[in-house]
């Protein structure tokens, strides 16, 4: 194959820090359909913090680095790799429209002899089955005949400034051995910790979800205990760590499970079993636990106000972020709407204080409003349901009144300020 020359469709999460990567070793186009994302990427600023201005930059005034909605800028590319969402619909069923539209993009643009690689997580069989029939029709080329294909599913973890994508070890395939090895290659030169390339792209597929499906499964175990153990009037904080005490016992906190991937891949392995006559028992109901538990902490909460004496009501509430995680402004599939909308049952005072949500898009996403500076009043109830670092340095018994409650969410606040903890 002539000299790499890359194109990255989809300049979000994953796209953007891998595009930025690819360019400080080969030519590299990031491409996008949001004129005011690439604009802002252009002037050196990601706004999902992914990407450090510095890094950004870097890549921009020294690798030649381009972002654009232009596609006759990326005609020229020989390695498209796809990055696009996969996210469900309302009935939790795989929504493929992205990554259709990403493939008649490439499409459009792909040359014999190119190479398109898709990165977003999807069950065995999407992008053979799906994906590249689309590329076909588009192009008028036959794949593997004139054009060719990998998969080298994302790794990337939203806010993780440790397990950057220069760091992760990345699962790679092809959809012939030349191609599985060039794919590996082009991946392996800018990969610290290297490649496992994967026998077929399909494996490659699976590995993935099963990734994230795994995880889903073991935290859904962990907020089964807690709801057990809250019940018998136990900390299941405790009960962790006196079990962890075990050499092979594999230490796990319950949790609100949301995000663009633990909460949502799952459905995708889900769905494609069923077409084989299996039903997926486990996973379904830890997906049903999961997205159950957003409820839970808020009616746990409400027990607690109870118990105290605390009219429920018309109470003033605190909600500390919104965010899917700590430390990121990353909204997608947050948990923390399910706690609002069940105490918002009782009461229109609830305030969410989120220093690093931008309020913009929580209120276009979920119509609730958010502020980004703290709050001094008094509340009925302060629910710590994100560890951002912000929080953990603040006196959040002085939010309360006398009789207020302090639910932990996160189990990290001290003990003698909380009334309960997930």
């Amino acid at each position: 194959m002539k000299e790499i020359k890359i194109a990255v469709i989809g300049l979000g999460y994953v796209g953007l820090p891998l595009a930025r990567l690819f360019s400080t070793k080969y030519e590299t186009i990031g491409f996008d359909m949001n004129q005011r994302r690439v604009d802002a990427l252009m002037q050196g600023h990601d706004a999902t913090l992914e990407v450090s201005d510095e890094l950004l930059q870097d890549a921009i005034n020294n690798h030649g680095f381009l972002c654009t909605t232009d596609l006759e800028k990326i005609r020229s590319c020989n390695f498209y790799v796809v990055a696009v969402p996969t996210p469900v619909d309302e009935n939790n069923r795989p929504d493929l429209k992205p990554l259709w539209g990403a493939s008649e993009t490439v499409g459009k643009v792909i040359s014999k002899g190119d190479v398109v690689v898709y990165e977003s997580t999807v069950y065995p069989g999407v992008t053979e089955e799906e994906c590249l029939p689309v590329v076909e029709r588009v192009s008028g080329l036959k794949f593997n005949v004139d054009f060719f294909a990998g998969y080298s599913p994302e790794r990337i973890n939203p806010g993780d400034k440790l397990h950057t994508v220069e760091k992760i070890k990345k699962v790679t395939s092809g959809s012939t051995p030349e191609i599985a090895d060039l794919v590996d290659g082009v991946y392996n030169s800018v990969l610290v910790n290297g490649t496992h390339k994967a026998p077929s792209i399909k494996v490659a597929e699976a590995s993935k979800i099963i990734e994230n499906s795994q995880r889903d499964v073991n935290i859904a175990f962990m907020n089964e205990l807690a709801k057990i153990f809250n019940a018998m009037g136990i900390d299941t904080h405790d009960v962790i760590e006196a079990a962890s005490s075990k050499w092979n016992f594999i230490k796990l906190s319950p949790g609100l499970v949301g995000g663009h991937c633990i909460s949502v891949d799952p459905y995708y392995l889900i769905q494609k079993a069923q077409v084989y006559g299996v039903l997926p028992r486990v996973m379904s109901n830890a997906r049903r636990l999961n997205d159950g538990m957003g409820a839970y902490v808020a009616n746990q909460t409400i027990k607690y106000m109870n118990k105290k004496g605390v009219m429920v009501k018309d109470s003033k509430i605190l909600i500390l972020g919104i965010t899917f995680k700590e430390n990121c402004p990353d909204i997608r599939n947050t948990k923390i709407v399910d706690i609002y909308h069940t105490l918002a049952e009782y009461t229109n005072n609830i305030t969410i204080y989120d220093p690093w949500a931008n309020k913009e898009q929580v209120r276009h996403e979920y119509g609730i409003d958010v502020v980004n500076e703290q709050p001094t009043e008094k509340y009925d109830a302060c629910i710590l349901a994100v560890a951002h670092k912000e929080f953990l340095d603040m006196d959040i018994k002085a939010l309360v009144t006398d009789k207020g409650v302090v639910y932990d969410v996160k189990g990290l606040l001290p003990r003698d300020i909380v009334d309960g903890r997930l």
